[in-house]
């Protein structure tokens, strides 16, 4: 018996977190973090850096960017690139990052091995995503895209809807609406709509929700800034193998 949660009959959907991610499958699947792994991860893209999720920072993360040759993101408190995109749009002579990160980063390791193409999706590349994205699913009938928001976590590890990974995922799908992808699903709808109320004001709001007030508070708001460049960036990082890397 299929899950009634699993948004099947549509051709586009909408869900949260990891949970989410596993519940609606999708061919191809759209992480996004707004505030501000996908971001990183777009701007990082943009200057021709491949990027290896990686869920903690630990001792593991340590031994899996010397494995690759990889810099390993320190914390943001720390010097040096992190998961700030304004630390990454500065860093010179890097190929190879491994970002580690307990929301995007986690979902995007878990779909790698689920056989779903998956996609870094920000404010930032929304557009050029549902471009790629529209063009794939023209090519086949029988493929499905789904956007899931990451969130973050209260301190009770349980989801925190974050309304910036709401806004973003809505304006990805939003454009693949205005493309002709569909049907579209009632939660997917419901996404688009929460985009399309707040879109003319997105920078300020952006500034003014609980993600921004509180990397403002920790004195990253030029983060902020850059996670709500909307459409600045033409880039779609695709996970290959264990790194998002542009598509062609």
């Amino acid at each position: 018996m299929t899950s009634p949660y699993a948004q099947q009959g549509f051709r586009v959907g909408f869900d949260w977190g990891p949970v989410g991610a596993t519940a609606v499958p999708g061919s191809l699947v759209a992480v996004v973090d707004v505030l501000s792994f996908t971001t990183a991860v777009t701007v990082a893209v943009d200057c021709g850096i491949d990027v290896y999720p990686y869920r903690w920072r630990d001792e593991t993360a340590v031994a899996y960017a010397e494995q690759l040759g990889a810099t390993l993101a320190v914390g943001r408190s720390q010097e040096g690139i992190t998961l700030s995109p304004a630390s990454i749009r500065q860093a010179q002579g890097i190929k190879r990052l491994v970002l580690p990160s307990p929301n995007g980063s986690t979902i995007s390791q878990l779909l790698s091995d689920s056989g779903s193409t998956v996609m870094a999706v920000s404010l930032r590349n929304r557009s050029a995503a549902a471009d790629w994205a529209a063009s794939k699913l023209a090519e086949d009938s029988s493929l499905t895209a789904v956007a899931i928001a990451a969130g973050e976590r209260w301190p009770d590890g349980s989801l925190r809807p974050a309304v910036e990974d709401l806004w973003g995922a809505g304006g990805f799908l939003a454009a693949l609406a205005d493309r002709g992808v569909g049907p579209v699903s009632p939660e997917a709808w419901a996404a688009i709509a929460a985009y399309s109320a707040v879109a003319p004001q997105l920078p300020e709001l952006l500034h003014e929700c609980a993600g921004g007030r509180e990397l403002a508070q920790y004195g990253f708001p030029q983060d902020v800034a850059v996670a709500a460049e909307v459409d600045s960036s033409g880039v779609v990082p695709v996970m290959r193998g264990a790194a998002f890397e542009p598509v062609d």
